[in-house]
């Protein structure tokens, strides 16, 4: 059945400016780190993409390796790209990565010119697409130039592989130094994409700094602590998340009583507000104007659609914001 997308999908959304550049980006955007891989429901990723551009998230935010296997998320958003979002393309801002491990042998991973564009190519033949408009180096490589990985991304866009180029868990000396080098080439810094919310709080540490300096955007992976900041833990460690998964990116230590106690805190501050503790935990992530987008996984279209009404309360009392850092300490 043919996909017609809703015709009011942006009238409630908000799209902020990505730093200085000409580019917006949703307040909420998809990423497909887990649940679009070749183990997972082709179906079930379909509807929440759907789902998810009716609800006007029009940032979808992949990854070479993204699975698994490695390589089936991007795989499966171009099958989805053909079916469904090819009128939709240029509504679209589609972004990939590369710098973890994606092939055998010493040219497989990391931040070298050879790897960053042959794994770009490769990206693009899974997804179907002639380019990205945001190409990510995924992670600093201690071994390679700096001046090689940001001349890969600014080749890259020279080619007409990517439109904008982005870095992603730099922290803010080597930001700083890659805005300074991808300046000199030509091709801006459109964005960081940095872990950050309100149990790992890195990014204010002088990294938020440089990127307001310098007119970069950013975007935030794991706002919701891998489901820490949901009401999943509020009674503990259930059987089937993701903190009891061997796999799962969360460990099970991480979620210690004295994290317990503090979620339970926050839980009844959301509470308060009218919000879900996942709602909540978006809009201090979205606070103040400093992120531009908050980054969401998901497993069903329910959490989606959770996440999104967050926006129809980002004002903070700045007693809200007070009684907050008391919890987080």
């Amino acid at each position: 059945m043919e996909f017609l997308a809703d015709s009011k999908r942006y009238d409630s959304m908000i799209y902020n400016r990505c730093g200085r550049s000409g580019l917006k980006l949703p307040a909420i955007s998809l990423g497909l780190w887990h649940n679009f891989g070749g183990v997972d429901s082709t179906e079930n990723g379909r509807a929440m993409l759907r789902r998810a551009f009716d609800l006007g998230i029009t940032h979808f935010d992949l990854a070479n390796n993204y699975g698994p296997p490695p390589g089936s998320a991007e795989e499966m958003f171009g099958k989805m790209m053909k079916q469904d979002f090819l009128p939709y393309r240029d509504q679209m801002v589609i972004s990939t990565k590369a710098g973890y491990y994606m092939w055998e042998g010493p040219y497989g991973e990391w931040g070298s010119k050879k790897y960053l564009v042959a794994s770009l190519d490769q990206s693009l033949k899974r997804m179907g697409l002639d380019y990205v408009d945001v190409f990510y180096s995924h992670r600093p490589d201690p071994n390679t130039p700096l001046e090689e990985t940001m001349a890969a991304l600014d080749l890259v866009v020279r080619q007409g592989k990517a439109l904008y180029v982005g870095i992603s868990s730099y922290d803010a000396e080597q930001s700083n130094e890659a805005i300074r080098i991808l300046k000199e080439l030509g091709t801006p810094l459109l964005i960081h994409q940095p872990s950050y919310s309100m149990l790992n709080r890195w990014i204010e540490d002088g990294l938020q700094d440089v990127l307001d300096e310098h007119g970069v955007g950013s975007i935030a992976f794991c706002p919701l602590q891998q489901g820490l900041l949901t009401n999943r833990y509020l009674n503990g460690i259930p059987e089937d998340s993701r903190a009891k998964k061997s796999s799962g990116f969360l460990q099970e230590r991480e979620v210690s009583e004295d994290v317990i106690i503090k979620v339970r805190m926050l839980h009844e501050i959301a509470s308060s507000r009218g919000q879900s503790l996942a709602q909540m935990a978006l809009a201090w992530v979205l606070r103040g104007g400093r992120v531009t987008s908050a980054l969401i996984g998901a497993s069903r279209i329910s959490q989606i659609e959770e996440n999104v009404k967050a926006l129809d309360n980002l004002a903070f009392a700045e007693e809200e914001l007070e009684e907050i850092e008391r919890i987080l300490g």
